[in-house]
Order: structure tokens, then sequence, then C-alpha cells
């Protein structure tokens, strides 16, 4: 039996293991027992919104199933200074901004890892500076993670032509397998 996480509910499903042998054109069934795949390290990126939040069950509840340690990753992104006029009497210093998102970042992360979702688990806190998905892809290369758990924000139509999507980019990108969580349909039709 393996489950399968649909919205907060579990629902079993009877998985057979299939293998194809030599040239044969019709895989032969050999098992009805399936076997979770070996996770060691689930890499859980956010960036403290509300959408972020639901990856949360999944990294958990895969966890718990495997044994495997959560690294919670928050990617800081560089503060580009505006060009222009800006109605401000003096610029904003640059380096105060980013070292306030990193300092929010820093106190976000332990609460994160402490909520009840994650009791039990092993997880480790990580704050990189840079590009959202090229970052999460690093550090899922660096560390050797077995699985990226992202949330999907919803965006679509000229929102997402404009700023791109950081789960996709990560898709298409990683090395190691990725699990797109998409809010709920009645949220995602609000956004």
């Amino acid at each position: 039996m393996a489950i399968l996480l649909e919205g907060r509910e579990a629902v079993k499903l009877r998985v057979l293991r299939v293998e194809c042998l030599g040239n044969q054109a019709m895989p032969e069934i050999t098992s009805a027992k399936a076997t979770w795949p070996q996770l060691r390290q689930i890499l859980l990126p956010t960036d403290f919104s509300g959408c972020a939040n639901y990856a949360m069950p999944y990294a958990a509840a895969l966890a718990r199933a495997t044994q495997a340690k959560i690294i919670c990753v928050h990617v800081v992104e560089p503060v580009v200074p505006t060009v222009g006029y800006t109605g401000l009497a003096e610029p904003l210093p640059i380096a105060d901004v980013s070292e306030q998102l990193e300092d929010s970042a820093e106190r976000e992360l332990p609460k994160l890892a402490e909520s009840e979702e994650y009791a039990g688990l092993e997880i480790e806190e990580v704050i990189v500076h840079g590009d959202p998905a090229a970052e999460i892809v690093r550090v899922a290369d660096e560390r050797q993670v077995d699985l990226i758990v992202i949330s999907s924000h919803g965006r679509t139509g000229l929102g997402r032509i404009i700023f791109g999507s950081t789960a996709e980019a990560v898709v298409r990108h990683a090395r190691c397998p990725v699990l797109v969580v998409k809010p709920p349909v009645q949220e995602e039709s609000e956004q």
C-alpha cells in the first residue's frame, strides 16, 4: 500500500511494481508490494507567505514516513536600488534593507521549525542570498537532497509572464525530484 496525500486526508492506494525485462514491449508485474524511495534529506523552500505554508504538511508527512531530515531554506533576494525620481529626499540605505530582511528571516525560520507540523522531526534552517530559484537549486545540489517540496503560488496570466515562477524554474533546473504543492482550488481562484 502507498499513501497519497490529497488535501489533508490520506488515501491508500495499491501500487504494483513493474519491471521490464530485456527488450519486452510490455512490462511484467512482479510484485504487489511498494516501498518508499530512500529519502534522507528534503529541501523545503519558504518565503514565509501563506501560500508557502501549503507545502509544509507534505514535507512533514514525507519526512515522517521516510525518517528524512527537512532543510528549510529561505532566500533573501538582493535589493535593487531604484533609478530615477523616487519622491524621497534621500535614498534608503540598501545595506540596511538587506540586513532587515536577513534579521526577519532569522526570526521566522526558528518559528517555522518549532511549529506542531514538525514535532519530532529533524529540521535544519538555512538562509542564503540571491535569486530564489537559482539558490534553491544550488542548495539542493550542495546538500545532495533527495526531494524538493515547494509551493506554487498559483499565479497565472500576465503576472506569471512578468514575474515568472520560482517553482517552475526549480522544476526545470533541479537534478532531484520536485514536488510542487498547489494551493486549494478555492484559494487559487482568489489570487
